[in-house]
Order: structure tokens, then sequence, then C-alpha cells
């Protein structure tokens, strides 16, 4: 994205926290539409507040240690502000989004790619299915994992009842991917083994 082509900066002032407008269990959109807040729109970008607040969670996590792991705080950080930018797209209609609006584009999408293989090609090759867990840090980000799992499905229905820019599904799809791949990775940079899934363990 070049400079010319930056999201204009919020101009946001929260003095007061409480409003009382949602009290009949409605709330506004970003261009000013009165909806309920079990509504599908709502649905897909709290989910996706809820996988930033996860992210948040699992970066503290991430102990002080060896370049690639700071490279994983640094990257989960940006993702952070890429969700934000998802709840800014998820909560605007179609129609309603503006030029210079955070929103998630194509290049975030190609971006999550390429430090996914690079990240797999530090791997060994799955034999098996992973378990969550063997070290807080790998349970955490699979926990994430799965949040972006049910954000993708709620983008997934709001694509099928509303217009919806294609990159929402995208972005969360490679995402959830993409915290896979980080899951094994920082098992590995931790020195913790991974649990492998046996169909047959007692």
């Amino acid at each position: 994205m070049s400079s010319d082509d930056r999201f204009h900066d919020p101009h946001v002032t929260l003095s007061k926290i409480y409003t009382r407008t949602g009290d009949e269990g409605s709330t506004a959109l970003v261009g000013g539409q009165r909806v309920r807040k079990d509504a599908t729109r709502l649905e897909a970008y709290g989910t996706v507040d809820e996988l930033n607040s996860a992210i948040g969670l699992a970066i503290t996590s991430i102990p002080e240690g060896s370049p690639p792991l700071r490279l994983l705080a640094v990257r989960l950080r940006r993702v952070q502000h890429e969700l934000f930018n998802l709840g800014s797209l998820l909560a605007t209609e179609t129609a309603d989004i503006r030029p210079g609006q955070p929103v998630i584009t194509a290049e975030d999408v190609s971006r999550l790619e390429q430090e996914m293989d690079e990240a797999n090609n530090t791997l060994e090759p799955l034999r098996s299915f992973v378990l969550p867990g063997g070290c807080r840090l790998n349970a955490e980000l699979h926990l994430c994992r799965t949040v972006c799992r049910r954000a993708e499905r709620r983008a997934v229905s709001l694509a099928a009842a509303e217009p919806t820019p294609p990159e929402a599904v995208q972005y969360l799809n490679r995402l959830s991917d993409a915290l896979f791949v980080w899951s094994r990775m920082a098992s590995r940079l931790l020195g913790q083994a991974e649990t492998l899934w046996d169909p047959n363990h007692r």
C-alpha cells in the first residue's frame, strides 16, 4: 500500500463509555443504521473482536527469546490491527464503505500466505493431526485458531445474506491456517514436543 492509499487515521473521542442507546438490544453500524445486536453482521464482527482479544492474550505468553519468537510477536500484533480494520469493514454495509476507511485488502491476505509458507518451511511434515497443548503458547494459538474459524463461519453467513467484500472471508480463512502453523512453530522454538492424535490412546 502506497502512502497515497493509506487508511484515514481514526477520529475517535471516547469520553463516556456507556450511552444507554443499546438498552433495547440494538446498536448502530458505521453508516448509522440501527440493527439488532444478534444480527448476522454483529455476530461476524463481534467474533472478530473476540479473536482479537484471544490473540492479545497469546502475545503475552511469548517469552523474551530468539529473534523468531520476537518476530512472531510483531506479526501477531500487526494481525490485531488488521482485525480491527476487518471489524471496521464488517461493521459497514457495502454501500457505505468510503475511500480511506480501514478495511482488509488482498495485500493483507497475500502477506499471511507468504508468512505462513515461510514458517511452514521450518517445520517437519505432520504424520498425524496435532492436539492443542504441550506449552501454553501453543494452546493459546490453537484457541485463537478455533475462534478464527468461528469468525470465518460468521462471515460466510453474512456473505450469504448481504453483499460482503470477499477479502473478509479470505483473510479469516488464511489467518486460521497461519495460526495453526504459528502454533507448531512456537512449540519448535520453545523446544516442546507436539502432541499427536492417537485414536487408540488409553
